[in-house]
């Protein structure tokens, strides 16, 4: 069934008309783009779920520096076993163009021992970026999805994970990013799938609608572009330019195998060659019943002892042989190795097969 929906799919796919993308959809603007932000913190009122201070020595000691910054001292001899606060790492991404006190979500998860962070607060936290200045202030009430519960027994219940949570709109942004956009010059379109008859076709696109000379294709996914002084006219600009549509370039010949799932994905133009393929499968089979011996009715010493016993049994199923033709599409393929019963996990058996042969015509990709 998985193969006859998997026919039907590229099938249709295959006879596909042509069909035109948004510039927007296919590439990027060069310089516009989001950063990531990291930052450590503490989140105390949890109910007794929190970093066992003995194997986590680092929230203590960053409660006390805390503690200190608001004139509070903790004896040197003296050390706090917490059971409400846990240390935690928070990270976020700054959008493009993201200005002071607009507000962005954050991710918060435990970095020590603590069972669950539900219901916690995060005290106030820097957010640096990888150039080390702070960008964003994150604090506010921790949102967990995941629920656990232990028994006294030992039984506990668990579902999905509470030791990370977020905090919606948990940030305020401090500082901008910098930016090249508005700084004049000539744009870069990235292309999100480098190839060059994409990259051509983007490049005679614009120069169609706004003269020659306007847009170079510099190589297989980028697009250099000449763009105006004024940031003003800039915008306006580059929103026509990526409104513009145009026909993308046909994906290449390629196999995508998820040898951990089984799961094989095949593009509409991928061929085979003339080829013949055998595949059978071998069966090993090893069941164990265990016996009981009973010593003597008149035996001294004896002792009833449980004694093993294997069935070991190899079966090998009918190998199953089809023939390629040259040049043979998508569909003579999967319908072949649905005609002798296999599987998803034989057919990337069979494909890994055919290209060490030299019969498949397309890129084989193993993830």
């Amino acid at each position: 069934m998985f193969l006859r929906a998997l026919v039907v799919v590229f099938a249709l796919g295959a006879f596909a008309p042509a069909h035109a993308d948004r510039i927007r959809d296919l590439a990027q603007v060069g310089g516009v783009r989001s950063n990531q932000l990291i930052g450590y913190g503490l989140v105390v009122g949890l109910d007794g779920s929190g970093d066992q201070t003995s194997q986590a020595p680092f929230t203590t000691q960053s409660l006390e520096n805390m503690l200190q910054q608001f004139g509070v001292t903790v004896p040197a001899n003296v050390r706090p076993q917490l059971k409400n606060a846990a240390a935690v790492t928070i990270t976020a991404e700054i959008p493009p163009f993201a200005k002071p006190g607009q507000r962005i979500d954050v991710t918060v998860a435990s970095i020590g021992n603590a069972k669950s962070i539900r219901g916690g607060e995060l005290l106030l936290s820097p957010l640096k970026g990888a150039d080390g200045n702070v960008y964003a202030i994150a604090q506010g009430s921790v949102v967990v999805g995941g629920v656990s519960a232990q028994g006294k027994s030992g039984s506990s219940v668990q579902v999905n994970i509470s030791a990370s949570g977020r905090i919606p709109g948990g940030a305020s942004i401090e500082r901008s990013v910098a930016t090249s956009f508005d700084k004049g010059g000539d744009l870069m379109l990235n292309l999100n799938t480098a190839d060059f008859t994409t990259a051509a076709r983007v490049a005679e696109a614009v120069n169609r609608s706004f003269g020659a000379g306007t847009a170079n294709a510099i190589d297989s996914g980028s697009v250099a572009v000449r763009a105006p002084m004024d940031p003003a006219q800039r915008v306006s600009w580059l929103s026509t330019i990526q409104g513009l549509e145009v026909n993308p370039g046909d994906a290449p010949a390629r196999v995508v195998v998820n040898s951990r799932t089984g799961t094989v994905v095949i593009g509409s133009d991928v061929k085979v060659g003339a080829a013949a393929v055998a595949h059978g499968s071998i069966q090993v089979t090893i069941s164990e019943q265990p016996l009981v011996s009973q010593p003597g009715a008149f035996s001294r010493g004896g002792q009833t002892a449980i004694v093993p016993s294997s069935n070991v049994s190899v079966s090998e199923d009918g190998g199953h042989m089809f023939k390629f033709g040259p040049g043979a599409s998508l569909d003579a393929i999967v319908r072949a190795v649905n005609q002798v019963g296999a599987s998803p996990s034989d057919l990337v058996s069979i494909l890994q097969a055919l290209k060490e042969s030299g019969a498949l015509h397309a890129e084989l990709v193993v993830i």
